[in-house]
C-alpha cells in the first residue's frame, strides 16, 4: 500500500505504518483519515499481523488537524469534520480491537488528535526532542480521535483534563512523567528502540496480546462481575491456542518459547 498520506508495509508479521506528509507536518486531513481507514481494514483482515510499528517522516510527528484546510472551508467545516472523523474514528476502533499491539516511535511535535491517537498505542517510545501539544482548546475545539478516552487512561482523568483545558505543551520528560509515553530515547536511538520492542511483540503470543488489549479496553466501563467473566472467557480462549500450549511446554522444559501467533 502506497499513498500520499501514509505508507503501509508488512514483513514477517510486523506491519510498519509510516505517515508520509512530512513536508506538511503530517496533518490529519481528509486523505490521511481515508487512508488510515483503508490501512486499518487491511491490517484487521490479515491473520499474519502480529504487531504494528508506527512512525512518521519529517521534522514533526504530526501537527494534528489540517488547520490550513479548516481556515479555507469555514462554512463547510462542520460537514467536513463529520466526513473526516467517520474514517478516522472507524480506523482507530479497528486498530484498538486487533490482536496485534501498536508500538509508536514519536519525534518532534505531536499535537491535537495525533496526541490522542498515540495515547491509544500500547507502547510509546519518544525522542528526547519530542513535545506533546493539546492544541484543541487553543483554537476553540473539543477533542477527537479517541482522545477523551486514551488520554484519560494514560494520564488519569484529572491530568488529562488539565492537559486539554489549559492547552498544555509537554516536553519529553513531562510526557513521560504524566504517563503519556512509556520510554524516552535519544534522537538517534528512539527509532531503533521502538522497532526492537515491536519486533519483540511480533514474536510473542499474539492471541494472548489481543485478549489483554481488549480486556484493558473494557476495564472501567464494565461491572466487576462482567469484567471477571470477560477475563474467564478470554483466558479459556487462550488456553485453547497453540501458543499457550507452547508456552506451557517451554516453561516445563526450561527453554525459551517459540510462538507462532496461533
Amino acid at each position: 500500500m502506497s499513498d500520499s498520506a501514509l505508507r503501509l508495509t508488512i514483513e514477517n508479521g510486523l506491519a510498519h505504518l509510516v505517515f508520509t506528509q512530512g513536508q506538511r507536518g503530517n496533518p490529519i486531513d481528509g486523505a490521511f483519515c481515508r487512508e488510515l481507514n483503508e490501512a486499518s481494514i487491511i491490517l484487521s483482515e490479515r491473520k499474519d499481523i502480529r504487531a504494528v510499528f508506527v512512525t512518521a517522516e519529517g521534522n514533526a510527528f504530526s501537527y494534528g488537524g489540517d488547520i490550513a484546510s479548516f481556515i479555507t472551508k469555514l462554512d463547510d467545516l462542520p460537514s467536513m469534520i463529520k466526513r473526516w472523523t467517520a474514517d478516522l474514528h472507524m480506523a482507530i476502533a479497528r486498530l484498538q480491537r486487533m490482536d496485534a499491539p501498536l508500538v509508536a516511535a514519536v519525534h518532534g511535535i505531536c499535537a491535537g488528535g495525533m496526541a490522542g491517537f498515540i495515547a491509544g498505542c500500547d507502547i510509546v517510545v519518544a525522542a528526547e526532542n519530542s513535545k506533546f501539544v493539546a492544541a484543541y482548546a487553543g483554537i476553540g475545539y473539543c477533542c477527537d480521535a479517541g482522545s477523551s478516552i486514551t488520554l484519560s487512561r494514560r494520564m488519569g482523568l484529572g491530568r488529562a483534563r488539565k492537559f486539554l483545558l489549559l492547552n498544555e505543551t509537554l516536553n519529553a520528560q513531562a510526557s513521560l512523567d504524566a504517563g503519556l509515553v512509556d520510554e524516552l530515547a535519544a534522537a538517534d536511538a528512539y527509532l531503533n528502540r521502538a522497532r526492537d520492542i515491536a519486533e519483540q511483540l511480533a514474536a510473542g503470543p499474539t492471541k494472548a496480546y489481543g485478549e489483554i488489549r481488549r480486556l484493558l479496553l473494557s476495564a472501567g466501563s464494565q461491572p466487576l462481575e462482567t469484567q471477571l467473566e470477560n477475563e474467564a472467557q478470554g483466558l479459556a480462549r487462550c488456553a485453547g491456542s497453540d501458543d499457550a500450549r507452547e508456552g506451557l511446554s517451554a516453561f516445563a522444559a526450561k527453554r525459551k518459547p517459540s510462538y507462532t501467533g496461533q
